[in-house]
């Protein structure tokens, strides 16, 4: 069970954010249409085994000839906001130099299409989709890619500033330095293990220049960053086991959040020599860490630690879901591994269901930074396998998705309980919730096995159905719709109330207009 969605609505704030996400390369597909250059991603996903089951990016959901349907399908669902990416190759086919016209084109359309359906937009800058010059150039072993990321913000800014409600400077960079420098699982493929520490420094300047980028051009639009927050929790009370999980707290979280919000990278990192990577110059973290408007946290699930290498880096579950048998690099080559719940619900991915860890990670973001600004959870969401129910007598369908509508409405519950006055994380200004995913989508290396949409995406006819966690967000945004043209009558009504007790001398008629029931005057 779980809280209905008019209790729900009943804990959301005023000027709280419910909105759905996505990102270009996961469903745009036109890889090769109108000007669009290459992206490492392009050349990743081509490589025999990158991908589960050899699947393709090429059409995806076919976004970019389907948009206004789907901006329609986001009117119906009655959002407030769309999170969606610009595609960096399709704008800047290299990375550098000259802009494509048919790409910038594509987004004015998107931006004018979401406004003239009441939607408010919200442009994450880069979301993985790294021009393949640049891949071929180092990419982001590369310092020269942060200043690209820049020049591409201040590109993004000139076309679209006018209308952009909410700027994402960068999107997850811990995931793209572990899973596509250190690991090689995703693109650009590199195994570099620790020699890939510069990624996470060059990311975080990408961010800081693009912030620069975006205030020099005077966008009214908030900016901010994201990255994936997972609490880590030790297996035992083993003190290795401690330390293994405060070691990948460091690694995952505060590596990334650190400079950004604090201004310097965590004292284990800055005192050990190994990390030698790390020098830069001064004024670079003055660049990372300008004041944000907003600290975009991407939630999906708590993290379990355990000391030593383990049978693998991950759960079996987790690693055939990714489509990669991580045993390699759990054999010897790491110091801790992650290890199952075994009394939780799982995804399709392997991931534990633990909705009252949001309020945990809520909680150590409120701890750890004195100065933190507004947070919204950009993106939160589960793949499960969906069950297609056919009715034949009025060819019709429907998509039961139970777990996924209660993983959301838990997990929105428990965000909002744990920022209310007296929860754990009641200091946290929490603004909004994005639900990943509007579709069903290309999945990175778990090509389209993944499912994590609102929408069921049938990838040959490209048909779209509403699951049943759609209609239960629409329900949601309908009760807080009611909830909130209520109060805002009953405060109506209050103002406009005469004030007779303020003169006690004034005579009240019985014929003042007020009729009683089936009089007339």
């Amino acid at each position: 069970m779980h809280i209905s969605a008019k209790d729900l609505a009943a804990l959301i704030p005023a000027d709280f954010t419910l909105g759905v996400a996505t990102a270009a390369f996961q469903i745009e597909g036109a890889l090769t249409e109108d000007g669009r250059g290459p992206a490492g991603w392009d050349v990743f996903s081509a490589k025999e085994g990158a991908i589960v089951d050899g699947h393709s990016p090429a059409v995806a959901c076919d976004h970019y000839h389907r948009m206004p349907y789907d901006v329609a399908l986001m009117k119906q669902l009655g959002v407030d906001s769309y999170r969606f990416s610009l595609s960096w190759p399709r704008i800047q086919p290299n990375g550098s130099g000259p802009v494509n016209p048919a790409g910038l084109a594509f987004y004015d359309r998107l931006l004018d299409e979401l406004l003239a359906n009441g939607i408010s937009p919200m442009v994450t800058l880069y979301h993985w989709d790294t021009p393949l010059a640049l891949d071929d150039a180092g990419g982001w072993m590369n310092r020269d890619t942060a200043y690209r990321l820049g020049e591409f913000a201040a590109i993004a800014a000139a076309a679209y500033g006018d209308r952009v409600a909410r700027w994402v400077t960068i999107n997850e960079p811990a995931t793209v330095s572990t899973n596509g420098y250190t690991m090689g699982l995703h693109s650009p493929g590199e195994a570099l293990m620790l020699n890939a520490l510069p990624t996470v420094h060059h990311q975080l300047l990408g961010h800081g220049l693009a912030m620069q980028a975006l205030r020099a051009a005077g966008v009214p639009g908030e900016i901010g960053m994201t990255n994936v927050y997972s609490p880590m929790v030790p297996n035992s009370i083993n003190p290795l086991d401690w330390m293994s999980a405060g070691l990948m707290d460091i690694a995952q979280n505060r590596l990334y959040a650190d400079p950004v919000l604090t201004g310097q990278y965590p004292d284990i990192i800055r005192a050990a020599k190994f990390f030698g990577s790390f020098d830069h110059p001064d004024e670079d973290m003055e660049i990372i860490s300008q004041p944000l408007d907003f600290y975009g946290l991407n939630y999906y699930m708590p993290t379990k630690v355990a000391v030593g290498p383990g049978d693998g880096a991950v759960p079996a579950t987790m690693a055939e879901a990714m489509g990669s048998d991580l045993s390699a690099a759990g054999n010897g080559a790491t110091p801790f591994h992650v290890v199952a719940w075994p009394e939780a619900d799982i995804t399709a991915y392997g991931w534990p269901v633990k909705p009252e860890y949001i309020g945990v990670a809520l909680k150590e973001m409120a701890e750890r930074y004195a100065h933190l600004p507004p947070v919204i959870i950009t993106e939160g969401g589960a793949s499960f396998e969906d069950i297609i129910v056919r009715d034949k007598s009025t060819n019709t369908t429907f998509i039961p998705d139970e777990r996924r509508l209660k993983y959301l409405s838990d997990h929105i519950e428990a965000a909002l309980k744990a920022t209310a006055p007296g929860g754990d994380a009641e200091g946290i200004d929490l603004r909004g919730y994005y639900v990943w995913s509007l579709l069903d989508n290309f999945e990175w290396s778990a090509g389209y096995n993944q499912p994590f949409g609102l929408l069921h995406v049938d990838f040959e006819t490209q048909e779209r159905t509403p699951k049943a966690s759609y209609f239960w967000l629409q329900e949601l945004i309908e009760e807080r719709n009611l909830a909130a043209a209520a109060s805002a009558a009953v405060a109506q009504a209050a103002s406009e109330e005469p004030d007779t007790a303020a003169d006690p001398e004034t005579p009240v008629s019985p014929d003042d207009g007020v009729t009683t029931s089936g009089a007339t005057a």
